[in-house]
Formats: structure tokens, C-alpha cells, sequence
């Protein structure tokens, strides 16, 4: 399974805050670290705000932090709300694709939806706190933008 951009990019900013200490990053600090675009990053750290992960104060002063929650948040939970509840794959079809012929009868279907929860609840004990535990905390924090 391919996690979405949105999806990988809410884990790292998750990450990076885990571990910043007293320092209060910008949304543009985030980007620039991360080299994604800022639009990119605001849609990511405005979702996680709303989950109540994070809270993000606009103007001097302001900056990002990660919250109690946050820090305790189970990454099956936040990649299911990033992922969304859909199949692995498109049975039933698009406005500019047929519907599977099998779709009646497929086991397939129905096999990969249970890949699919089995992947994420291998996910739900796992905490943001887990995942920046040494080594990778510390390293985080040598992670600059790139030239």
C-alpha cells in the first residue's frame, strides 16, 4: 500500500514538531525543511489543527506546536483519516472507466479490504511519541532545508 503525499507529509510535520522543543516553526519553515510547497504544507497542517494535533498561531510570535494529543495520537488513526475509508482498489468503476466485469462475484475485493484494515490496525498502537524515539529524534533535528 502507497500512503498519499498529504498522508506521509502530516507524519513528518507530526515528526519534526514531536521533537522541537520550545521552538515554534512556521507553516513556511515546515515547507522549506520539508521541500514541499507552502500550499501544500498550510492544506496538511490546517487538517491536522482541525484534528486537534496541532495548534498553529498566525503573525509575530506565532508558529506551530504540537499538542498533548498530538503527541499521543495513534498513527492508524491519523493515516485512516488522511487515507480515507476507500477500497485499495476501484471496483465499481469512474465517470471515465467501466465497473470491474468480476465486481458480482470477486474475492478479491474482499481480501484486500482486510490487507487494508490489517495494515492500518498494525498502525493503531503506535503512537507520534513512538516514532521519534532515538534514533530518529535526534536526528530529526539535524534535518535542514535543502540548498
Amino acid at each position: 500500500m502507497r500512503l498519499l503525499r498529504s498522508t506521509d507529509l502530516a507524519l513528518r510535520v507530526l515528526m519534526r514538531l514531536a521533537v522541537a522543543g520550545d521552538s515554534t516553526p512556521t507553516t513556511r519553515d515546515v515547507s522549506e525543511a520539508m521541500d514541499v510547497p507552502y500550499t501544500h504544507a498550510a492544506k496538511v497542517v490546517a487538517e491536522l489543527q482541525h484534528m486537534g494535533l496541532l495548534t498553529a498561531r498566525r503573525g509575530r510570535g506565532g508558529g506551530l506546536g504540537l499538542t498533548e494529543e498530538g503527541r499521543t495520537a495513534s498513527v492508524g488513526a491519523m493515516v485512516r483519516a488522511f487515507e480515507g475509508e476507500g477500497d485499495v482498489v476501484d471496483c465499481e468503476g469512474t465517470a471515465t472507466s467501466s465497473p470491474c466485469p468480476l465486481s458480482s462475484a470477486c474475492r478479491l475485493r474482499g481480501a484486500l479490504r482486510g490487507a487494508q484494515e490489517a495494515f492500518f490496525a498494525s498502525l493503531d498502537p503506535v503512537t507520534v511519541a513512538d516514532i521519534v524515539s532515538a534514533p530518529t529524534g535526534p536526528l530529526l533535528l539535524g534535518i535542514s532545508p535543502r540548498p
